[in-house]
């Protein structure tokens, strides 16, 4: 891949011609496909690979908008639905379940046995085996969903092409996000952690360990049972995450939601 990328780095410097931004469309191939991501976990650490945002951005500045055409409703977009044109093997092979309403633009990846409800999966996106995406979810563009995680109602899970040095979100493998829960601005949940209902991280809102006192932004531990909270700043309070708590592995395997985001549990 690095030739492929040091052609990105170069239309990326200089002006771009039809011949050349072939290069840009099989990026957003290959990031349709899975084989390519705009975030990797290399050796327990992530990643971000800045060129494939590029290539997003390159094909927005030279694509003009073309007609969406769909039998319900028409669209005028640059870059197409994922599934626009699907037959029923393109789906069979695909391996995922769309329910009517979900949309996801071309060069978003969907692995095998997601179930997408109706939902918004937005480009350079990467969802992986296993997870649901509730009914009014918004997976935005570039965010990287792992392996067996519910991202519930209305929950939205940020994007990020600009600025570059940004870091997508990433919610790493069975992880649960609780109804309208917001993350954003390139947090990171780590494996096997729990959002409650309506818990809100950006990369300046505290999270609180509420067993240590420690106060952090941007990442949630491994097998977090976070809830939102309040922090006291002055004579007012600010809203901030919590942890509850954190569990081993086999717990959060053993043990419900809702026993796990109840504060008196004696998990």
């Amino acid at each position: 891949m690095k030739n492929l990328q040091e052609k990105i780095e170069h239309l990326w410097n200089n002006s771009a011609d039809a011949e050349n931004l072939i290069y840009v469309h099989k990026v957003l191939e290959k990031l349709n496909r899975g084989e390519l991501r705009v975030a990797e976990k290399i050796n327990g650490s992530w990643i971000t690979n800045e060129y494939l945002k590029k290539a997003i951005l390159l094909y927005f500045k030279y694509t003009k908008s073309q007609l969406v055409a769909r039998s319900d409703c028409n669209f005028f977009d640059k870059i197409p639905l994922k599934t626009q044109n699907w037959t029923m093997s393109d789906f069979i092979h695909a391996g995922f379940r769309a329910v009517p309403g979900s949309l996801v633009r071309y060069s978003a990846y969907i692995a095998q046995s997601v179930v997408l409800m109706p939902c918004f999966v937005n480009v350079g996106a990467f969802v992986d085996e296993g997870t649901m995406i509730d009914t009014n979810a918004l997976v935005g563009s570039c965010a990287q969903i792992g392996k067996g995680c519910h991202i519930s109602d209305g929950v939205t899970v940020g994007g990020v092409l600009e600025p570059l040095q940004a870091t997508p979100v990433i919610i790493e493998d069975n992880c649960f996000l609780g109804a309208k829960s917001v993350v954003s601005e390139g947090v990171i949940v780590e494996e096997g952690s729990v959002l409650g209902a309506g818990t809100i991280l950006s990369s300046s809102v505290k999270i609180v360990h509420r067993e240590t006192g420690e106060i952090s932004y941007g990442r949630i531990p491994s097998y977090s049972v976070v809830v939102p909270g309040a922090y006291p700043s002055g004579n007012v309070n600010l809203s901030c995450a919590v942890i509850l708590k954190q569990v081993d592995k086999s717990t959060r395997q053993k043990t419900s939601i809702n026993k796990l985001l109840r504060e008196d549990s004696s998990v």
